[in-house]
């Protein structure tokens, strides 16, 4: 094993709650529309910029991006913590000299406001977000670009999110695919297509890593 890829929202961090937050005020604002967070995790796949682009209404769209990121940077330090466990880890796996990437559907500047937040910059070899491919997840380019770039093998790898479409890409890029269930907000409380391993605590995952690098 060279290199563990990871996604980002409800896996690296629990941002979840600021993605939320900043969707209903952008529908509350240019559509006067309430929206749940059911029904936002509904349109994920694309980043913010194409979320807002295909489920606004209202057709000021440009502004409601600038709106999204005002209030996605603003009020980040309020809702998202930094969790010492997971930050923790993805040092010690820098340390251990295992390659490291993130394979997010968030746009690069959602994740750029978030890595600087959470003191996460400059851990990751590879980072490849939804602007950097043509088809979201659950299509496996973007994963299979991170291989790429990493230069290691799919048996070489492995893959941990929190979703279905994270899953459905791991295993259409024969990469051995971790679901996690470790943040107080995950996005898939039961996968539809099973991960080749399911774990629910970043100590359990520390463990697995240590005998799997024997």
């Amino acid at each position: 094993m060279r290199a563990i890829i990871f996604d980002f929202d409800g896996t690296l961090a629990n941002t979840l709650p600021i993605c939320y937050y900043a969707f209903q005020s952008v529908f509350k604002r240019f559509d006067n529309r309430e929206i749940t967070p059911s029904e936002i995790l509904v349109m994920f796949g694309p980043s913010e910029v194409g979320i807002i682009r295909e489920n606004l209404l209202n057709p000021h769209k440009e502004e409601a991006i600038e709106y999204f990121y005002q209030q996605y940077s603003q009020f980040h330090k309020d809702l998202v913590e930094v969790n010492q466990d997971i930050h923790e880890l993805v040092t010690s796996l820098k340390g251990a000299d295992i390659k490291l990437g993130i394979f997010t559907g968030k746009a690069k500047r959602s994740l750029d406001i978030s890595l600087k937040q959470l003191y996460m910059e400059g851990l990751f070899d590879v980072i490849i977000t939804g602007d950097d491919v043509c088809n979201a997840k659950p299509d496996p380019e973007g994963l299979l670009k991170a291989l790429s770039i990493l230069d290691v093998k799919n048996s070489e790898a492995i893959f941990v999110g929190d979703s279905d479409a994270d899953v459905i890409a791991g295993k259409q890029s024969g990469v051995f695919t971790i679901g996690v269930q470790w943040l107080p907000e995950y996005q898939t409380a039961a996968f539809s297509e099973q991960p080749n391993l399911l774990i629910s605590s970043v100590m359990e995952f520390e463990n697995y890593i240590k005998v799997g690098t024997k």
